[in-house]
């Protein structure tokens, strides 16, 4: 039996690894707006379509964050990518959350954009409705995604963003996406985990403010940074695409995996012994 491989595409060729994953309303293309200013010298990106979204549209699935971590690793091995970044907006913040549950060993670093908390959203009442009837009603997904942005943003980018989520998601698997990143509470899994942690968020945004990630993430990873930027609600990528990449990359260049001889001095010898010439 063949696995799935979530369909990609790759930026770079970087040493440093890195997936990006997009959020409830959008497919990879909710990368378009900071793609051009990547740094592709040193890192490698790998943009992917989550079960339900773009060329993976009509992809059969549970369409639930844990599907999506074990998707990624597959991807990986795929890739032949032993370890790696992620970086995960909002729904996709979850998706990374995931990995840190159950391939912490793979992942180098993690960054969620507006991320959902690992504890989920709980919905409730008039709420739940708007969310739950987004799935065919445009007219929700463009009162979310302007509540989501502090109401600020031009109704021809709210058009253009309904059209392109209607355009790249299957109504079916949107809906049962909302029942895995709103309702599921795994929290308790990454609660303490080491892996380097930045959480960016925008001050814009009434649904997942800097607020929420410091009762959330911030609480969860001993490792964990937050940056807040100002002029953004919660779609970084579309309201502060440059600031967003400088915040991103100065963090994912923070790390650089150690060699296989640290902390082995005689290994580290032998290694300077190899280089030089006989």
């Amino acid at each position: 039996m063949t696995s799935f491989v979530l369909p990609h595409e790759v930026h770079g060729d970087g040493a440093h690894k890195v997936f990006a994953v997009h959020g409830w309303f959008a497919d990879r293309s909710a990368y378009a707006t900071v793609l051009p200013d990547l740094d592709r010298t040193s890192f490698t990106y790998a943009l992917v379509d989550l079960r339900g979204y773009g060329e993976a549209r009509d992809a059969a699935g549970a369409y639930t964050t844990a599907e999506a971590a074990g998707d990624l690793v597959e991807l990986a091995d795929h890739l032949g990518w032993e370890r790696f970044s992620v970086i995960g907006h909002s729904m996709g913040g979850a998706v990374a959350q995931r990995l840190a549950a159950t391939a912490s060993d793979r992942l180098r670093r993690m960054v969620g954009v507006s991320p959902v908390p690992a504890s989920g959203v709980p919905l409730a009442g008039e709420q739940a409705a708007l969310f739950e009837d987004a799935a065919h009603k445009p007219e929700n997904r463009r009162a979310i995604i302007d509540f989501t942005t502090g109401g600020r943003r031009p109704a021809a980018w709210l058009d253009r963003m309904v059209a392109r989520s209607l355009e790249c998601s299957d109504a079916h698997a949107f809906r049962a996406w909302l029942g895995s990143w709103a309702a599921e509470d795994f929290h308790a899994d990454v609660e303490g985990s080491e892996v380097p942690a930045l959480a960016v968020a925008g001050e814009l945004d009434p649904a997942l403010p800097p607020e929420v990630m410091r009762q959330t993430w911030m609480s969860w990873y001993p490792r964990a940074e937050l940056v807040a930027l100002p002029f953004a609600g919660h779609y970084a990528m579309d309201e502060s695409p440059l600031d967003l990449i400088r915040v991103v990359e100065d963090f994912l260049r923070a790390d650089a995996e150690k060699p296989a001889y640290a902390g082995n001095p005689a290994a580290a010898v032998a290694a300077v012994g190899e280089g030089e010439p006989a």
